[in-house]
C-alpha cells in the first residue's frame, strides 16, 4: 500500500491512486512512495545556500540573478536559481559567469555570517537526531533510525517537519533526499530543488539506477569516469551487470565501491563530528604578482586567518601547505612538517616563507593560500603547542605577543592590532577560504 505525506501539516495517510492533494488541510505538497515509513536515512542540502542568504538579506534581490563571487579572476562560489537558467554554475570562472549573464548581480562572500547561519541549521538537524553528518555549512547526512517513539513521527515526517522550521526560523529552503543508505540518499537530494524532498526506496534502488551516468557514484571523478568511458562503460546500470572481481582486477579497489553502488549496497554509517582534516585559506589576486614582498605581506594575513579557525576550534597541526597557482594556472603545493603542532600564526607564517620564498624566482602567481593539516585537540596532547622551538626566550615573546594581541582583538576587533608585516599594501585581492573544518 502506498503511504502518503504532506508537507505542510504533516499528516500520513494510505495514498491508493496516489491523491494529489492531502484529505485533511488540501495541500498540494505530499508526497507519496511505498516505502514511506520504513526509510530513515536523509541528506538535507540548503537550496543555492549562499545566495539565498543575501536576497533574503536584501529584498530587492528577489527576482535578481545573484552570483556570490568577487573578482573578474576568481570563481562563482554560489549562485542563485534564476543565474543557473543562463548556465552560471558553482566553480565556473568569473569572467564566464559575466559573459552568460551579464546582469548578475555578483555579492562578495561573507563567510562569518554564512557560518552563523549554518550553526543556527545544524542546531536545528541535532534537535531530531544525534547522528548528522555534516558535509558543509549548509548539508548534511541525518540517521532518524529508531526516533518514532521520540518524535511521534515517522523519519519522513520528522524531515519535513524539520524543513517546514527552517524555513520559519531562517527564512531558508531545504531539499530532503531520503532512502535506506547514504549514497541514494545523496542521489535523491538532488532529484526536486528547490525545496525538494524525494525518496528511494530498497525495491526501486536497482531501476532508478540502472539508466544513470556513473558520475553520480560517490567517488566517480572526472578522470575515472573518463577511464570507464574508454571501456564503454557509461552508465550505472553497465557496472551493475559486471562481476565485482572483474571491476577490482580492473580498476583497483575502487572496483569494489562501483560494485557496491551500482547496486544500490552502502555500508557506510552516518558518523557525526567527523574529525576536522585540514584548515587553509587562500585569495586569488585581481592582477598576477611576482615580488616576494608583497606575496609574503599577503602569506602573513592568510596565515594569521588560519590561526584564528584553528583557535576558535582549539586545534593545533603537524603539517604547514603552501599553495600557489601560476599564470598560467599551474598549481603548486609544498609542506613542511613542524617539530611540534601549534595553532600560532607566527609558527604557520615561519614555516611556509621560505617555501614561498623558494617558489619566487620571477614567476608570477595569480593565487596564494596557506593550510594547515594533521590535525588534534590541543587539550588532548602533552606537548605545549607553541612556536618552533619551545626553549627559545624569543619565541616565548614572539607567543607572548601573539596571544596578547588575540585578547585585545577579541575586546576590541580584529583590526585593533596590526602587524607591520600584515599592514594593507597595493595587491588587489578576491577574499576566499577553502577549509574542512566542521562550521
Amino acid at each position: 500500500m502506498t503511504r502518503g505525506l504532506c508537507r505542510d501539516c504533516f499528516a500520513t495517510f494510505d495514498a491508493a491512486g496516489t491523491a494529489p492533494r492531502c484529505p485533511d488541510c488540501d495541500s498540494p505538497r505530499v508526497v507519496h512512495h511505498a516505502e514511506l515509513e520504513q526509510l530513515a536515512i536523509a541528506h538535507i542540502d540548503c537550496d543555492a545556500f549562499y545566495a539565498s542568504v543575501e536576497k533574503r538579506d536584501d529584498p530587492s534581490l528577489r527576482d535578481k540573478p545573484v552570483i556570490v563571487g568577487g573578482g573578474k579572476r576568481g570563481v562563482v562560489s554560489a549562485c542563485c536559481y534564476i543565474a543557473r537558467t543562463y548556465g552560471v554554475r558553482s566553480a565556473m570562472p568569473m569572467f564566464k559567469a559575466l559573459k552568460a549573464c551579464p546582469d548578475a548581480v555578483v555579492i562578495r562572500p561573507d563567510m562569518q555570517k554564512y557560518v552563523a547561519i549554518g550553526r543556527e541549521i545544524r542546531k536545528m538537524m541535532r534537535d531530531i537526531t544525534p547522528l548528522v553528518e555534516p558535509l558543509s555549512i549548509d548539508e548534511a547526512f541525518l540517521d532518524l533510525s529508531g526516533t518514532e517513539r521520540l518524535h511521534g513521527h515517522s523519519p519522513a515526517a520528522t524531515l519535513a517537519w524539520l524543513c517546514h522550521r527552517i524555513e520559519a526560523d531562517t527564512g531558508l529552503t531545504a531539499s530532503v533526499g531520503l532512502s535506506y543508505n547514504k549514497s541514494l540518499a545523496k542521489i535523491a537530494s538532488d532529484l526536486d530543488k528547490p525545496r525538494g524532498f524525494a525518496l528511494i526506496g530498497r525495491s526501486e534502488a536497482r531501476q532508478f539506477l540502472a539508466g544513470r551516468p556513473v558520475s553520480l557514484i560517490w567517488g566517480a571523478g572526472p578522470a575515472l569516469q573518463r577511464r570507464l568511458a574508454r571501456d564503454g562503460v557509461r552508465t550505472i546500470g553497465q557496472l551493475a551487470a559486471m562481476d565485482e572481481a572483474d571491476l577490482v582486477a580492473r580498476y583497483g579497489s575502487i572496483g569494489r565501491r562501483l560494485a557496491w553502488f551500482s547496486r544500490g549496497e552502502d555500508d557506510r554509517a552516518v558518523v557525526p563530528d567527523r574529525p576536522t582534516k585540514s584548515v587553509s585559506a587562500e585569495t586569488t589576486f585581481d592582477r598576477d604578482v611576482a615580488a616576494p614582498d608583497a606575496l609574503a605581506r599577503i602569506l602573513w594575513r592568510l596565515s594569521e586567518k588560519v590561526s584564528a579557525r584553528l583557535k576558535a576550534a582549539d586545534l593545533v597541526g603537524r603539517t604547514v601547505t603552501l599553495k600557489l597557482k601560476t599564470a598560467d594556472f599551474r598549481i603548486l603545493t609544498r609542506n613542511r612538517s613542524l617539530a611540534q603542532r601549534s595553532q600560532l600564526a607566527e609558527v604557520i607564517y615561519r614555516t611556509a616563507l621560505p617555501l614561498l620564498e623558494a617558489q619566487c624566482d620571477g614567476r608570477a602567481f595569480r593565487l596564494l593560500g596557506v593550510g594547515v593539516a594533521g590535525l588534534a585537540h590541543r587539550d588532548d596532547l602533552d606537548e605545549n603547542p607553541g612556536l618552533i622551538d619551545g626553549l627559545d626566550p624569543a619565541a616565548d615573546r614572539a607567543e607572548l605577543v601573539e596571544r596578547t594581541m588575540d585578547k585585545l582583538r577579541s575586546t576590541f576587533g580584529k583590526d585593533a592590532v596590526i602587524k607591520g608585516r600584515g599592514w594593507p599594501g597595493n595587491v588587489r585581492t578576491r577574499p576566499g577560504t577553502g577549509s574542512s573544518e566542521d562550521p
